[in-house]
């Protein structure tokens, strides 16, 4: 139940454009698929088996943001660089919440989750906070790096913010 969307597959080079309607809709289609692959899975140990099952763990990521920054002429040190990956990994995970908590709607949700649902909260609101740059995580000893609302494009931002608002909702 792992997967990793290419992200130069977003980029539209003769628009200079990330499809974010696109990537977003892939991230939903890698979500329902990891978790139907959660009930159909052959795991390599009972307890990998049980964990997987109680807590339906997804292990989505992406791949080729130095890639994606490279071919839209952005330096991977720069504040616009950390932004641009700090949006995408915030749509990634804040879509892919959101499409787990829909088919939760019909489905029910993992076994494990009312023990968890405080604490699976908590970290949905704060990642949120991140994605508005506000500083008032809870619980947190070691705060994120908010996204810098000044370097980041105003699509990705508006994206990565409407991912967790949905996420949370």
């Amino acid at each position: 139940n792992l997967a990793s969307i290419n992200l130069r597959k977003f980029y539209e080079p003769e628009l200079s454009a990330f499809n974010i309607e696109a990537y977003c809709h892939t991230i939903r289609l890698f979500t329902i698929a990891l978790e139907i692959s959660v009930l159909m899975a052959q795991f390599p140990s009972t307890a990998i088996a049980e964990k997987s099952y109680l807590f339906r763990t997804l292990g989505l990521g992406y791949a080729n943001l130095g890639s994606l920054l490279m071919v839209m002429g952005i330096p991977y040190d720069s504040g616009q660089g950390r932004a641009i990956a700090g949006a995408l990994t915030a749509i990634l995970t804040g879509e892919s919440y959101a499409a787990s908590a829909e088919m939760a709607k019909i489905l029910g949700p993992f076994e494990r989750f009312e023990k968890n649902k405080s604490p699976m909260l908590k970290v949905i609101r704060n990642h949120r906070r991140a994605a508005y740059g506000l500083n008032d995580y809870e619980d947190l000893t070691v705060k994120p790096q908010p996204i810098d609302e000044q370097c980041c494009p105003l699509e990705l931002l508006a994206a990565a913010r409407n991912s967790w608002d949905r996420a949370l909702e």
